[in-house]
């Protein structure tokens, strides 16, 4: 008889969230975690240490510059790094304390070191003594995430203090004079804002015709204005061909993609952020028979992976690497394994880029239903006709409705602005019990609040919208 019902290989979002779900269903459950501490890479080095900075940054900025407007005096703010740094890790250590919380509340077993598929049914976990143990199992979840990707053909070397991943992004020791970034998509973008507001020059350097790939294009071009305002230069089509150590710093060496001259640009620290790849190194996947493709673990609709009895979520699957969708997929594939209906609307997945204006989306983009050739409306209402926002100095950008031309279901909604992130929320129950934009735009929301532009947009696609 097994000792487990259910071990799963990971404990950030979608790995400890399965765990407990498991745990909740009645199941005996043991977790395995790599790290000295649980959470995985969101809660470590991640989703939350780039808010808690993200948030700081904010402060900052709006003490420097928009107090004033609202008639605050409290002279030119200094930056205090050692204070800065500590509220990143009191926030990370608040977490992951609560996750271990969790692990005790739910009876969950917290094995550390990391883990290997010996066959299905069993993990051996190796502890930093070089110790082995073996974990026997009914159910193995693998959900080991992802790990930090680089530019194709280009050889990186992360020192993390001069060249530098997201983690070294977290943690510099001071605002670089010069920052140049690799990839203009949501963790450079992030990151960036965070250096930009604290005094560094930041220039971001994109393979792409565009910022934000696979966000709503509209979204993308304007925000791009926004980023441009605030001082960040883009360096668009351009291919990055050599990431090198300087006496001084780093280096950057571009070229166009369409042909052209190579630009060399000098930087204190170059930030490389051209996404991540599936981490599945050291679990044994190839000598067990667990099929991968393009280095994602291939699973079916209910998470199987073709191993009877081994599961995978998050980030080692399709799908955004996102930590949302890898919770709801770990609650999913608990509620499988207990012999009950798991679920995920992918359809329905938000996304957020935590920047100055927030940016948010849920569902399809104006490009996607083009080429889906999906008939459709559009309603927009801009933050600047909103009178919290502008009583809040917070008149940057819009909210966009995209609704079905003939049932007006809600298909995609698209968010710039002050709090996009929390306004999202919304749109995204709506859409998941197949609401219109007429159901949102006869909903009374309170006033006077953010989220009227919410209502707005949705009136708009009828054209009807009131304060514009």
């Amino acid at each position: 008889m097994s000792t487990y019902d259910l071990v799963v290989i990971g404990t950030g979002p979608g790995g400890y969230v399965c765990a407990i779900r498991a745990a909740q269903l009645g199941m005996k459950v043991a977790v395995v975690e790599k790290r000295k501490t649980l959470g995985g890479t969101c809660l470590n080095i991640g989703c939350i240490p780039s808010k808690a900075i993200l948030h700081a940054s904010e402060m900052f900025e709006q003490a420097g510059h928009d107090f004033p407007a609202l008639g605050v005096v409290v002279g030119k703010p200094k930056l205090d790094m050692a204070a800065f740094m500590k509220h990143k890790d009191d926030t990370v250590a608040g977490n992951v304390n609560g996750v271990a919380f969790l692990m005790k509340k739910n009876k969950i077993d917290v094995v550390f070191g990391t883990g290997t598929i010996a066959a299905a049914g069993k993990v051996n976990v190796t502890g930093e003594d070089g110790k082995v143990q073996t974990l026997d199992t009914k159910n193995i979840v693998i959900a080991t995430g992802s790990d930090v990707a680089t530019p194709p053909g280009v050889a990186v070397e992360f020192d993390e203090k001069t060249i530098v991943s997201s983690t070294g992004a977290l943690s510099l020791a001071k605002v670089p004079g010069k920052l140049v970034i690799v990839g203009a998509g949501v963790i450079g973008l992030e990151l960036g804002s965070v250096w930009k507001r604290l005094g560094a020059e930041v220039t971001v350097i994109e393979f792409l015709d565009r910022i934000l790939p696979g966000m709503d294009g509209e979204v993308a071009k304007q925000f791009q204005r926004l980023q441009e305002r605030q001082g960040v230069t883009f360096k668009l089509s351009s291919k990055v061909t050599a990431i090198a150590k300087s006496k001084s710093g780093a280096s950057v060496t571009f070229e166009p993609v369409a042909g052209g001259e190579a630009v060399k640009l000098d930087a204190d620290v170059v930030l490389v952020a051209t996404g991540r790849r599936p981490y599945t190194d050291g679990l044994g996947l190839e000598a067990v028979g667990v099929a991968l493709e393009r280095g994602r673990v291939v699973i079916d609709n209910q998470f199987k992976t073709n191993v009877p009895g081994i599961y995978a979520i998050g980030d080692v699957v399709r799908g955004p690497m996102l930590a949302h969708k890898a919770e709801d997929e770990g609650m999913a594939t608990a509620e499988i394994i207990a012999g009950q209906h798991g679920h995920v609307n992918y359809d329905v997945i938000p996304g957020v880029v935590y920047t100055t204006p927030e940016i948010a989306a849920v569902g399809k983009t104006e490009e996607e239903l083009k080429a889906a050739g999906i008939a459709y409306n559009v309603g927009k209402f801009p933050m600047s006709a909103n009178g919290r926002a502008r009583a809040m100095r917070a008149t940057d950008g819009f909210v966009k409705v995209l609704a079905d031309a003939k049932t007006d279901k809600v298909l995609g909604v698209h968010i710039v602005g002050f709090a996009a992130g929390e306004l999202i929320a919304e749109a995204a129950v709506l859409m998941e019990f197949g609401g219109s934009s007429e159901d949102l735009a006869r909903t009374c929301h309170a006033h006077p609040t953010i989220s009227e532009s919410v209502k707005e947009a949705a009136l708009g696609v009828e054209k009807r919208s009131i304060h514009i």
